[in-house]
């Protein structure tokens, strides 16, 4: 077995490192000075305005305690958000998240349903259905999650909520600049290092640049052990000495980002904007429970480069009072991957002797044991025009324009080494299976919103969202025709068989897939907040949020309609003891219609239905306290209570709890800041709890495939700071549980429940922080 270059984790290691450190005189984290609870600016509304003067569900997680927190990723920051879970499943660059249980257990396939939580970087959109861009978060202002249906100003793919990651814009003021260094080392795993830092350059009075950059090496934890695998029906001993590794599942990230700011006089800003990053991954980030802990027995090479680059532009200016935005950005994203599928070829020859189906030239047995050959490349363009009125008017509104173009050319080669030449897909040399395809999605839409003072106390709020959706997907997918005749497949089994055209996306043999489907619509929203006195306020809203229907990507099922959530909220902003305690939450029912399940269907292809109705009812609450100078303590949960009230799929039936997400989810941390000597220091501490989850509303596949357990996880840090320097040492989940947050099969469930795989969180590991602020 390979051997790791990095070595395992060694507590003297770490010792050692935090000796050096601190020999060099660096500090971390800067004091709160005041007792009271930090004001928070959001722009959820399209407005800039206090936390807790928004009338809606907000979660908003600040730049400074994304800082003390040390949140550089998606689930960083889904781990103190309550209200927010996801599905993991390859690793970075494919989690897909959810909000307030709105998940019936997507798989995230290319030709699958749109996400039902949005994902927006400043003005600009950046989600994709096998996964959001997996942004590493640094010079960051917040990271905003908006709760429940945001259809009205942010449309389709927010159908649940929308999370916002607002990143801090040039400023003309001052320079001002700093760097951030870290060494960690992992549990029976390796060590990891990063480094990033950013600089904010003056140009003129009217004019500035911010330059941001970051690199990080995460060495891995999950061992890919040797073994050998028997193929019964050809006899075939595969043997997986060449890839067998320890801590193998290592991520290495690079990026930048820069922005100009252009005052171009006191009215109108522009902000031209453009950020890139590119992330290798090897391994996977789960365990095979049937070969042991962080361990898993695969047989190909695994990996995945994901590299992407978005330009932006944001232009700002007002208008006799009236402000105007601008905004569009064009994003361009490439994947290239690799990934184990043996369990497919094992399992269904054990089951069924499909290995005979796999032969060489000579029709003797060859191993069946497939791996995947991966390229996606995505496009997206968008522009969104808007215009407010001035915020202080009793009577002001908001409204816009929306437009987004995406295309996702997809590539999948199922390959067989050594496979027969006359069963391959026709120019693809060992390949049984080729997709190639070319999916477009296209949003057009008009939104408002209306506010009304009707009292100095009681406002109103109405809004609508017109829009119009369009889907295709054309392109090539299946096997060769002589396999298909030979083994005695279905004629419409798809392939070359069922060619209705000539190639159309890149080197397939033909065209046996073209079709779209488009839909139009309006969403509606509505909202009465009254405001108790300056420091308290409640309100009441009804929202809807819809995702756009869709092609599936086999032929002779009928294209999957839009899905529609509406939600019944009742909430309150609350402010107590002088500004010591900020207490928020809401109780909400939701009422999903017709919502979307994406499934394995016959031979392993996804198939998309819409599977019947569902209700969900909840809590979410967040609380900060400030009880004595340097002393914060934060506490956030949901609570969810979620039914199928209507079945229309095969196996499912109403009562049953929707999969992902978790009845109860709770996040606590608790941070002191206090003078050392010379120094100011900190101590900070925090647990995390997730409950139990299901995998699969059907019967039979979740009673195979099982519940996740329940878990608690809790992290530690302390720091001291001076004269701009700041070091700081830190445990992360320092009980080492393996909370399980995932869990898959390489096939369908029923055909490959015998070796599942659990996505589990981080194991225990430890580091160092040294950093410089100017």
């Amino acid at each position: 077995m390979k051997k790791s270059n990095a070595g395992r984790f060694s507590w003297n290691a770490l010792l050692f490192m935090t000796t050096a450190l601190t020999g060099g005189g660096a500090a971390t984290a800067a004091l709160a000075q005041d007792t009271g609870v930090e004001e928070v600016i959001v722009t959820a509304t399209k407005r800039a305005e206090n936390l807790q003067d928004v009338p809606i569900s907000v979660q908003a997680i600040g730049g400074e305690r994304l800082d003390q927190l040390n949140i550089t990723d998606f689930e960083g920051y889904a781990q103190h958000l309550p209200t927010l879970s996801y599905s993991p499943s390859y690793g970075p660059g494919y989690n897909r998240p959810f909000m307030r249980g709105v998940a019936s257990g997507e798989n995230g396939n290319h030709s699958g349903s749109m996400p039902s939580v949005g994902t927006y970087l400043d003005e600009q959109p950046i989600t994709t259905i096998t996964g959001n861009l997996d942004l590493h978060l640094y010079d960051v202002a917040r990271v905003e999650v908006l709760a429940g249906p945001q259809g009205t100003l942010y449309g389709a793919s927010s159908q649940a909520g929308t999370v916002r990651i607002i990143t801090n814009r040039p400023d003309t003021d001052e320079f001002t600049a700093a760097f951030d260094l870290e060494a960690d080392a992992v549990h029976d795993g390796g060590i990891g290092e990063s480094g990033q830092g950013y600089v904010n350059i003056p140009i003129s009075n009217r004019a500035a640049v911010r330059i941001v950059g970051w690199a990080e090496h995460q060495d891995g934890y999950i061992d890919n052990r040797p073994g050998t695998r028997l193929y019964p029906t050809s006899g075939v001993l595969d043997n997986n000495s060449d890839v067998a590794e320890d801590n193998y599942n290592t991520v290495d990230t690079v990026g930048a980002r820069a922005a100009l700011g252009i005052d171009l006089n006191e009215n109108w800003t522009v902000t031209p904007q453009i950020m890139a990053q590119r992330q290798e991954t090897n391994g996977v980030f789960a365990q095979q429970p049937s070969v042991g802990d962080l361990a898993v027995m695969h047989w190909f090479p695994e990996w995945n480069h994901d590299e992407w680059i978005q330009g932006a532009l944001t232009i700002e200016g007002s208008i006799s009072n009236f402000d105007i935005v601008f905004a569009a950005s064009q994003l361009s994203r490439d994947v290239d991957s690799n990934q184990d599928y043996a369990d497919y070829g094992y399992f269904y020859d054990t089951l069924v002797g499909s290995g005979s189906y796999f032969t060489d030239n000579a029709f003797n047995p060859i191993n069946p044991a497939q791996q995947v050959e991966g390229r996606d490349h995505y496009d997206r363009s968008t522009y969104e025009a808007r215009i407010a009125s001035p915020a202080q008017n009793r009577l002001r509104f908001i409204a816009g324009a929306f437009f987004q173009h995406s295309e996702h050319n997809i590539h999948q080669r199922y390959v067989i080494e050594g496979f027969n030449d006359a069963h391959e897909v026709t120019g693809w040399r060992d390949t049984i299976w080729l997709t190639e395809q070319l999916r477009t999605d296209e949003e057009t839409a008009v939104f408002g919103e209306l506010s009304y003072d009707i009292t100095d106390r009681l406002t109103g709020t109405v809004g609508t969202r017109v829009f119009h959706t369009e889907n295709s997907l054309r392109g090539y997918f299946g096997f060769n025709d002589t396999f298909a005749a030979f083994y005695g497949l279905d004629p419409d089994y798809p392939g070359e068989q069922t060619c209705i055209g000539p190639p159309s996306v890149g080197g397939e043999p033909c065209t046996n897939l073209d079709k779209s489907t488009d839909e139009d619509g309006q969403l509606y929203r509505a909202n009465l907040e009254y405001r108790i006195d300056d420091d308290r306020m409640v309100y009441a809203t009804y929202s809807e949020g819809f995702r756009p229907g869709g092609i599936n990507r086999r032929g002779t099922l009928p294209p999957y309609a839009a899905d529609y959530l509406d939600n019944y909220e009742v909430g309150w902003k609350t402010d107590w003891a002088d500004g010591r305690l900020r207490w928020n939450g809401a109780i909400f029912h939701e009422v999903w219609k017709d919502f979307q399940f994406a499934f394995l269907g016959a031979n392993g292809l996804t198939e998309i239905q819409n599977a019947g109705d569902a209700e969900i009812n909840g809590i979410e609450t967040d609380l900060v306290w400030a009880p004595a100078e340097g002393l914060s303590i934060t506490a956030a949960g949901t609570w969810l209570d979620s039914e199928l009230t209507s079945a229309e799929i095969v196996d499912t039936v109403a009562g049953t709890q929707l999969p992902v997400a978790p009845d109860l989810k709770l996040d606590f941390t608790a941070r002191y800041e206090f003078p050392l000597g010379a120094w100011e220091a900190f101590v900070q501490g925090g647990a995390s709890y997730v409950g139990e989850r299901s995998i699969d509303i059907r019967q039979t596949e979740a009673a195979l495939i099982g519940t996740l357990d329940a878990y608690w996880t809790a992290d530690v840090s302390a720091g001291v700071e001076r004269d701009g320097w700041r070091l700081s040492a830190f445990i992360d989940n320092i009980f080492d549980e393996r909370g399980v947050t995932g869990r898959y099969t390489e096939c369908a469930i029923t055909t490959c429940a015998g070796e599942p795989y659990d996505v589990v969180i981080r194991p225990l590991n430890g580091g160092v922080r040294v950093g410089r602020r100017f």
